[in-house]
């Protein structure tokens, strides 16, 4: 498979690892949008939010953001987390992920 995100998250290409486990990587985003721009991604490959069709996938997707806030230091300030789906839903990595962004006042509307 030719997934960018598959080889980052098996070791095949760098990355500033965040933090990892059985299911989940997490790890620095290479073009951030805030002073923390983080990416969890599971580590077995799903295409997006409509393929995922696993509760507990997602509840772990979640779970990991919760832990990479805490680790980074921006639990109890705040942060966003952004699940982007589809082309015009501005996916352009197309393997489930989100975007642990903070750091920094977040403003709305976003996009």
């Amino acid at each position: 498979m030719d997934c960018l995100f598959c080889k980052i998250s098996s070791g095949q290409l760098p990355s500033k690892v965040v933090l990892q486990d059985d299911e989940m990587f997490a790890f620095e985003d290479i073009n951030p949008q805030a002073p923390v721009h983080v990416l969890v991604v599971p580590k077995r490959h799903v295409g997006g939010l409509n393929d995922a069709g696993d509760r507990t996938l997602l509840g772990r997707l979640l779970e990991t953001a919760a832990r990479v806030a805490k680790k980074k230091g921006i639990a109890e300030s705040g942060y966003r987390v952004v699940a982007n789906s589809g082309r015009e839903g501005g996916q352009t990595v197309f393997h489930l992920h989100v975007h642990v962004l903070g750091g920094r006042q977040m403003t709305w509307p976003p996009g």
